[in-house]
């Protein structure tokens, strides 16, 4: 079953220019908006919400022009990324990792590598899922001439389900790590549907079963030999741009929060009689006003941060690959934690007091409020912050950057 409506807008022509499409996610928010609450309830598999970030061009804005993609850098994908958000968390979700997804080829990939793959999902408008939890080490891939087999299981494949391509990370008998992009459809993939927690509940991100299935050894990102050893500060700015792109989704949780409750104010809410300082309105409240003004000034203060940080990520994700150095690896990561802290801390809040300034009465099921708070609460637990408050005190007292990791 599928909610969303058909687009309205012309989406013909694709924007020249990075507001232009933000204008255009913000379209693609609207049409999400609309059925966002009932699609939560029921949690089916979001085909026709992928089919709308397809038709709108959001999954090719990082493509080449020459290919037929949206020609735009890092900035932009991430505020694309979080508009989408506001509306829902779950397809702002499977947006992002989709960018993340669609950029490994870059992170670990050869020259050659880069132009098959790019030049595969801009033309044909492909959505990328994934399977790379590195804590699940399950997946084996073993060697046979010019294939490998892979066996195993992921207990996590977001979006994989409702992707063409998916992005998978196995290991070898000795431990060396093996990362391949498959045919999201072969059927060596299983999806096993076990996706059952209380928020993000549109990504299909439950487990995936990977039985005899053969891939040429030329699908595994990288080189034989030891050609991409420069590239390797640029490679592991893929777990930092992870963590980035979670931080701009709490950002439009957050803010598709505060503009939801809002509205409610304005239009639903009622005064309180007993108070001795009776209003007409409940926009003319005193603790309303103030509490709206606290939600407007955090979300004010994340996003700047949200922004300078996309800023400086992209200027390195955009260079080339042999120049970025560790230093520079370093000072970014340690201000995607900071940011990705405070956005945590801020949103929750937020998410939880939208109630104390809509009254009793939005709390009723149909409104579907509380999926803002399960939304960035269950996603909010991927890592646990406080490791990242712990590098932001290391990096202020000790000098010392995050050290790279599967999570940082």
């Amino acid at each position: 079953m599928s909610f969303a409506p058909a687009p309205v807008a012309d989406w013909t022509v694709r924007p020249a220019i990075p507001n232009g499409w933000i204008t255009r996610a913000r379209e693609v928010a609207a049409i999400l908006a609309l059925d966002a609450a009932e699609r939560d309830r029921v949690g089916t598999a979001p085909h026709t919400e992928v089919q709308l970030l397809k038709d709108a061009g959001l999954v090719t804005i990082l493509g080449d022009r020459s290919r037929g993609g949206g020609g735009q850098t890092w900035s932009t994908a991430l505020r694309v990324c979080r508009e989408v958000s506001k509306a829902d968390g779950s397809i702002g979700q499977l947006l992002g990792y989709h960018y993340l997804w669609a950029w490994a080829v870059r992170f670990f990939g050869t020259p050659e590598q880069i132009d098959r793959y790019e030049e595969l999902y801009v033309r044909s408008n492909l959505f990328f899922g994934g399977a790379i939890n590195p804590r699940d080490k399950d997946v084996r891939a073993t060697e046979n001439g010019d294939v490998l087999h892979l066996n195993g299981r992921k207990a996590f494949a977001s979006g994989s389900a409702v992707s063409d391509l998916t992005c998978l990370l196995a290991t070898f008998s000795d431990g060396r790590p093996v990362f391949l992009i498959v045919d999201s459809k072969t059927p060596g993939l299983v999806y096993n549907n076990d996706w059952d927690n209380m928020g993000q509940r549109q990504t299909e991100s439950g487990s995936v079963t990977i039985t005899d299935l053969v891939v040429p050894r030329s699908t595994v990102l990288g080189a034989a030999d030891n050609s991409l050893a420069a590239t390797v500060f640029y490679s592991s700015l893929s777990l930092v741009t992870l963590q980035l792109i979670m931080t701009n989704l709490y950002q439009g949780i957050a803010e598709g929060a505060m503009n939801a409750a809002a509205d409610y104010t304005r239009t639903i809410t009622r005064p309180w009689p007993y108070g001795g300082d009776d209003k007409e309105s409940a926009t003319e409240e005193w603790y309303i006003l103030e509490t709206y003004g606290d939600f407007r000034s955090k979300l004010w203060a994340t996003a700047a941060l949200i922004d300078q940080v996309d800023d400086e990520l992209s200027g390195l994700l955009h260079a080339s690959r042999e120049s970025v150095t560790l230093p520079q690896r370093g000072e970014v990561a340690v201000r995607i934690s900071a940011a990705k802290q405070r956005i945590i801390k801020d949103g929750l809040e937020i998410t939880t007091r939208i109630f104390d300034v809509m009254g009793a009465r939005s709390t009723a099921s149909r409104h579907g409020y509380d999926r803002f708070w399960r939304n960035l609460r269950t996603h909010s637990l991927h890592d646990p912050v406080a490791y990242k408050q712990r590098e932001v005190g290391r990096y202020e007292l000790l000098g010392e950057f995050p050290q790279p990791s599967f999570y940082t």
